[in-house]
């Protein structure tokens, strides 16, 4: 899938939405980080797909929460 692809799916979840794709992601980086040290990984730069794909969702997150800080303060 492609970056803009990937953004725009995950500027269209919700908050909770967001959490959960943070905790597959974070688990999926745990399975994948130990199957690349035991030998096991058909690709190894899943890894990194994955580390950026956390960076993205914590990303947006926090740009949900700024904008809803700076809402509340006007």
């Amino acid at each position: 899938m492609k970056r803009k692809e990937k953004l725009k799916e995950l500027n269209d979840l919700s908050d909770e939405q967001l959490k959960e794709k943070l905790k597959d992601l974070s688990l999926s980086l745990l399975k994948n980080r130990f199957e690349l040290k035991t030998g096991h990984v058909d690709n190894p730069n899943i890894v990194r797909e994955i580390r950026k794909d956390i960076a993205r969702v914590k990303t947006i997150a926090t740009a949900r929460v700024a904008t809803a800080a700076a809402r509340s303060q006007k």
